[in-house]
């Protein structure tokens, strides 16, 4: 088989991943096009060691070494990472990842610059208050 088939592949596998990555708003889908974009490059791996392996006559395959490395670390990554998702479901009752911009604070309800107004509402409070005690 030509190298050429397995690059192809991977290339529209981690297009595609790139593509759920950068679209979707689900951070149970958004990990799973980060898998998807892991196996693509696990598909690069492997072919290349075996177009490699044929012309080098080396025995020592690293590219399937490598796709085994990297498959241990997707399985943490999935797990952490659906860990994380599933406690800041529990807490804010939501996946999506737009609504979940700072985790430390609560949910703003008036708009992403609610807390910058009311931050300069209150400066302009504490300035007028000055102003008619001067």
């Amino acid at each position: 088989m030509h190298l050429v088939y397995p690059a192809v592949l991977s290339a529209l596998l981690f297009c595609t991943g790139l593509y759920g990555v950068l679209a979707r708003r689900n951070a149970i889908l958004v990990l799973m096009s980060v898998e998807l974009m892991l196996n693509a490059v696990n598909l690069n791996l492997v072919a290349f060691d075996v177009w490699l392996s044929r012309t080098a006559e080396e025995t020592l395959h690293s590219g399937q070494a490598l796709t085994l490395f990297t498959i241990a670390i997707a399985a943490a990554e999935i797990g952490i990472g659906l860990a994380i998702v599933l406690a800041v479901h529990r807490n804010r009752g939501t996946s999506d990842i737009d609504k979940l911009r700072d985790t430390a604070e609560g949910p703003d309800k008036d708009g992403p610059d609610s807390g910058a107004l009311a931050a300069r509402k209150a400066d302009d409070q504490a300035g007028e208050k000055a102003e008619a005690t001067a």
